[in-house]
């Protein structure tokens, strides 16, 4: 592409690629120097060039001495970035249909539940914490919501394969960065708004802005979904020129389940639109999962599927990884993997595990907390496994620098009357966990959900994940021990 087809008034020079980072090779691109949390891309350009930028777009005075090299001066380098990103890949969020969803919980469930059942209809890809897939590819994540070359590539991508939708998680650190500032959103959905990301923040207010920021600029025939249960439901929409829909349970919404029944492996559920009552029942559990089925089921009935279209898919949607996982390998106790690291998270799976745990039996739960993210909500997770738990195991989770022992005495500042022990290894802590429970106990895996990785403090290594090691855990510990007593394992 010519970069006279990107700026006014520009040499005709031939550009390959596009260029944030200065470190990236990357031959006749244009670097945008691009102001980060640590760094300055100002700082770089001399780098960007030597890596194969011939063009340098900035909004600070810089050096202007390479005679080969074109430089473009701008007022906001994200915006000029977000343009020519989206003009570069040949514009294509434009052309396909995009459902944005966007809250603190329940993302990835909504997005993999829109996926799965608009794939019925419309090839869809997701993007987001989990993967990045669409038709045969799978591509491990980059972040929640990409940065802005990344996604504006990796969406013409999508439109190359034949995809003609896309579910993409927009998380409210690339809301504030600009990262969709220029994806072209057919239906935006909020889940809900609690503690997480004050670290990067700083406090609710500004949390709840960079998400209103979402709604404020989608264009007037988009749809912004809204949980009207959230006490920032309609506050968030208020100033949006798209249509406003509501979902709910408590209280009366456009989309509104009047009555629902948690059981241990499915929920039914009676959905009321306008005058129309439908009778539901799907293989998700726990009440917070009926917000995110609710939400999912109002944005592509408003694009255009029926209720009673989507109802076969309902009943059987695909196991969202590391998202309420239930391991079943035949063992006689519950086990649930989830990547609930919010307060509000982990309440919730705490609520749904009490309602399914018999009266006398316990809940095991496995949890941490991330280093240097967001440390004053550590002692709440302990108040909040207080409540609800019988036994408290806690280990590393992402610890970076910190020492994951440091972390877990500060949960364990908030327990009060529940036993806990600090097992600091991940795989160990889930071992005692399986070795510790009885007929019909449940354990909890929380934090990593289906992560392959950990964050320590030389970078990323690979982690075997929760969902693998607890498996692994009961067949090398738990039912090879019965095997070896001469025990027969019945259930």
């Amino acid at each position: 592409m010519k970069l006279s087809e990107l700026f006014e008034n520009v040499p005709d020079v031939e550009i390959r690629g596009l260029m944030a980072d200065s470190r990236t090779k990357r031959p006749d691109s244009i670097f945008f120097c691009i102001k980060g949390m640590k760094f300055d891309g100002h700082l770089f350009v001399a780098q960007a060039i030597e890596n194969g930028a011939r063009v340098i777009v900035h909004s600070d005075p810089i050096a202007m001495d390479n005679p080969n090299v074109t430089y473009i001066r701008v007022k906001n380098v994200i915006n000029a970035f977000n343009k020519v990103a989206d003009a570069f890949y040949g514009y294509p969020s434009h052309k396909m249909m995009l459902f944005g969803i966007t809250g603190t919980n329940g993302k990835s469930s909504i997005a993999c539940i829109i996926r799965d059942i608009m794939n019925e209809f419309h090839p869809t890809g997701y993007i987001g914490t989990i993967s990045i897939e669409y038709g045969n590819v799978k591509l491990p994540p980059l972040l929640t919501t990409p940065d802005i070359d990344d996604l504006h590539g990796i969406l013409r991508d999508m439109l190359d394969a034949g995809m003609e939708a896309c579910a993409l998680e927009a998380s409210s650190i690339g809301i504030e960065q600009g990262r969709v500032r220029s994806i072209d959103f057919d239906v935006a959905v909020f889940t809900n708004l609690t503690h997480d990301h004050l670290d990067y923040h700083g406090t609710l207010a500004n949390y709840f802005q960079a998400k209103k920021e979402f709604f404020d600029n989608l264009k007037e025939t988009a749809i912004a979904i809204t949980n009207a249960d959230d006490p920032y439901g309609m506050e968030i929409v208020a100033d949006t020129k798209a249509q406003v829909v509501t979902y709910g349970i408590d209280h009366p919404a456009d989309y509104q389940v009047i009555k629902y029944q948690l059981l241990k492996d499915r929920t039914r559920l009676t959905l009321k639109i306008k005058n129309m009552e439908y009778e539901l029942e799907t293989n998700l559990v726990a009440k917070f999962n009926v917000y995110n089925l609710l939400s999912a089921i109002a944005a592509l009935n408003m694009k255009g599927i029926s209720i009673t279209m989507m109802l076969p898919y309902i009943k059987s949607l695909h196991q969202i990884e590391g998202r309420m996982e239930r391991v079943n390998e035949g063992q006689p106790f519950n086990i649930l993997v989830d990547f609930a690291h919010t307060p509000d998270g982990i309440e919730k799976v705490c609520q749904y595990a009490s309602a399914i745990t018999p009266k006398g039996k316990r809940i095991i739960a496995i949890t941490g907390s991330a280093g240097k993210r967001d440390t004053e909500k550590r002692p709440v997770f302990g108040q909040i496994l207080d409540k609800y738990c019988d036994m408290i195991i806690l280990t590393e989770d992402d610890p970076r620098d910190e020492k994951p022992r440091d972390i877990c005495e500060e949960i364990a500042s908030g327990i009060k009357k529940t036993n806990y022990v600090i097992i600091t290894d991940r795989y160990d802590a889930i071992r005692q966990a399986v070795e510790l429970a009885d007929i019909n106990d449940t354990i909890l895996l929380l934090g990593k959900g289906d992560e392959r990785f950990m964050y320590r403090e030389y970078g990323r290594e690979a982690y075997e994940g929760d969902d693998n090691i607890v498996r692994e855990v009961l067949h090398k510990y738990y039912f090879s021990e019965g095997e070896e007593n001469g025990q027969e394992q019945v259930y």
